[in-house]
């Protein structure tokens, strides 16, 4: 049995638990279509970008330093869509537009922004993130978000899921790993940081892919093993006892 009394620090998941990348990549894809002329499926597009990019980025620095972030693995990943799609038409601006201007500026979840200062009364608040420091620092400041640290695979070397990652991210906040809750939609990001020890809180998203079906039904299941499972972020503060 757990005890709240013990967290020292909240880490949470940031892409897809906190920002809303679906709508951004989704409306940036239509909007260079519009201008011309074309129709595809744009939350198939969204989706793909999404899920070939993290495919790409999950675990990297297992064999050997990463070779890139994830805002190249954006545009090699949207460039590729774009000749499978016959979107050869796309302009390298709009390409920019999709894979980078859309992304450094997704708005958050409408239910996080108000509680996070709440849950900061009580606890450190860092994001333990596969997106780039550009990335947070830009959505932060889009969304006035004020974390109390980042922690991007990208400074870490070693990218989540693996276990170096999350045992870094203790480190540096100078706290055994079941001090510190991990807050994420993504049941593969909870077990693993369960797995090196943290107490884990499981936050439902269920937009996060748009209206299509999820692409890994087990991800958006937390188990039984969560310690809190809610379906907001007031209800996650609840939970806390803050």
């Amino acid at each position: 049995m757990w005890d709240a009394s013990e967290i020292r620090a909240l880490s949470f998941d940031t892409g897809g638990t906190v920002l809303d990348w679906h709508s951004g990549f989704r409306t940036a894809f239509a909007q260079a279509g519009r201008r011309h002329g074309l129709e595809r499926d744009w939350t198939t597009l969204a989706n793909e970008l999404r899920s070939r990019a993290l495919g790409r980025t999950l675990n990297m620095g297992r064999d050997e330093p990463p070779p890139y972030n994830i805002d190249e693995v954006h545009r090699r990943t949207l460039d590729e869509l774009c000749s499978e799609f016959e979107l050869d038409a796309f302009t390298d601006d709009e390409r920019h537009g999709i894979a980078w201007t859309a992304i450094h500026s997704l708005d958050a979840w409408p239910d996080f922004g108000p509680v996070l200062p709440r849950l900061r009364s009580r606890y450190p608040v860092c994001s333990h993130t596969v997106l780039s420091f550009r990335i947070i620092v830009d959505t932060a400041r889009h969304n006035g978000l004020d974390w109390d640290a980042v922690f991007s695979c990208e400074a870490i070397g070693i990218y989540k899921t693996l276990p170096e990652s999350y045992e870094t991210v203790a480190g540096w906040l100078a706290l055994e790993p079941s001090q510190i809750m991990k807050v994420a939609c993504h049941a593969t990001d909870l077990n693993a940081a369960r797995a090196v020890g943290y107490r884990t809180a499981f936050v439902l998203r269920p937009d996060e892919w748009g209206t299509a079906p999820v692409p890994d039904p087990a991800d958006i299941d937390p188990g039984p093993d969560c310690d809190i499972v809610v379906d907001t972020f007031d209800q996650l503060a609840d939970a806390l006892g803050v």
